[in-house]
């Protein structure tokens, strides 16, 4: 983990003994453009030799940092990044981070075995004949999940990612790199509230989070405040993070993440008192209870994008298919791609439409954005949004951070297959 305070200047210095070219991007910091670890911004560093971001945090929040070259992300090259706020308005005991993970290498095929694979028609491991939701949905179906009536999911799990769970199926599903068989655990005192910052540093999973006996407080998405809500699950994509307060019940509890829509779960452990460890297939009910989602969160009125009418709309259309794997934005993969463009100072929004059958947790470098509810009204303030089959979605943004940014597809197969853009300044 690195942690820092909000203001912090830090120097972080990245000797690459590997034999492939790497970089470390920021996720979710938003930094000077020559600090981002993303080609063309930041340059990549050969094998050999060793190069020092220095950059100040700007925000408070649970961060992460992870390469942006290739598909090395998938082979576990990512850390925690925590900002501390000084003022943290926010009061608790203790604290846990808690990392997800689907693993593959040196257990199963190399990452880059599967990307062969799927570049060559194999279309991975995952059974998709027997996926639910593979037929075409009408395009009536392209605004905003189904939800409850409080805007939650409605609890039954059949359709929270629209279908397709993933591309892969992986030989492990790891919380802190550990298995369900041998988990991490966290010691808290009974009636203790307990900080747990979950960030999903998976390529190919989305996972629906649990923490047994208890329902959650969801505080922070993506480093920003949210008005407290309370749930019994959440369903996190890759790349997102959520910080949620429970209050330490007496025992010892599982804290469950079920591999959404791939039949496998993982867990690690939260111990405030005595008890039996449960068996690593328990599923807790909480899992199947009030889940969740991004529509289900409204940031507060301190991190509130201003609301203004935007000042320039840009369009982002996901596409593409798994027979050639080939993922687009815009109709173009990146070595074809036509950037994006905006102005400093402007206010813009940015419309996310996929025309694809798969989900795509799409993330904007050196921003962050304020989604848009179907009824117009503000959600969440966060760098990443999760944007399901035939579904639309629109994010506002303040461009005030000039420089060459990456907009693309946090499916680390999607990426490499080309679902990955720009967003330019102009003068």
């Amino acid at each position: 983990m690195i942690r820092a305070s909000v203001g912090d200047e830090l120097a972080v210095t990245v000797d690459n003994k590997m034999p492939d070219p790497t970089s470390v991007h920021w996720h979710g910091l938003a930094l000077r453009n020559d600090m981002d670890g993303a080609a063309p911004a930041s340059p990549d560093i050969t094998s050999g030799q060793s190069f020092t971001y220095r950059f100040s945090v700007p925000h408070p929040g649970t961060f992460w940092a992870h390469p942006h070259v290739g598909g090395q992300t998938d082979y576990g090259l990512y850390a925690p990044v925590i900002v501390d706020d000084p003022n943290e308005p926010l009061s608790y005991d203790a604290e846990w981070i808690v990392v997800l993970d689907d693993w593959t290498d040196g257990v199963g095929r190399s990452p880059q075995q599967i990307f062969d694979e799927l570049r060559a028609g194999g279309m991975g491991s995952m059974d998709h004949s027997s996926m639910p939701g593979m037929s075409m949905p009408g395009m009536s179906g392209m605004d905003q999940p189904p939800t409850s009536d409080d805007g939650m999911s409605d609890g039954t799990g059949a359709n929270l990612l629209g279908g397709d769970a993933g591309d892969i199926t992986y030989p492990l599903y790891l919380i802190n790199g550990r298995v369900p068989e041998a988990p991490s655990s966290f010691a808290a005192k009974p009636g203790q509230r307990v900080r747990i910052r979950i960030i999903n540093a998976a390529a190919d999973t989305a996972f629906r989070v649990a923490l047994a006996g208890h329902r959650m407080t969801v505080t922070h998405t993506d480093g920003f405040p949210v008005v407290p809500t309370e749930v019994d699950a959440l369903l996190i994509a890759m790349s997102e993070r959520y910080d949620v307060i429970v209050t330490a019940a007496d025992g010892v509890f599982p804290l469950v993440a079920s591999a959404e829509g791939k039949n496998a779960q993982t867990r690690a452990l939260l111990r405030t008192g005595s008890g039996a460890v449960p068996d690593p297939g328990v599923r807790p009910p909480e899992l199947d209870g009030q889940i969740g989602t991004v529509h289900s969160f409204t940031a507060t009125g301190e991190v509130m994008l201003p609301q203004d009418p935007p000042e320039v709309n840009l369009s982002a259309d996901l596409g593409g298919d798994m027979a050639s794997y080939q993922w687009t934005i815009n109709g173009r993969t990146f070595d074809q791609m036509e950037p994006l463009t905006v102005r400093e100072g402007q206010r813009a929004r940015l419309t996310f439409t996929n025309m694809s059958m798969m989900w795509h947790p799409m993330h904007l470098h050196g921003h962050t954005f304020q989604v848009v509810r179907a009824d117009g009204t503000p959600g969440p303030r966060k760098d990443t949004v999760m944007v399901l089959p035939m579904q639309k979605i629109e994010v506002v943004l303040v461009a005030d951070n000039p420089g060459y940014w990456m907009l693309h597809c946090h499916n680390g197969y999607h990426q490499d297959a080309g679902m990955m853009t720009r967003l330019d300044y102009r003068s």
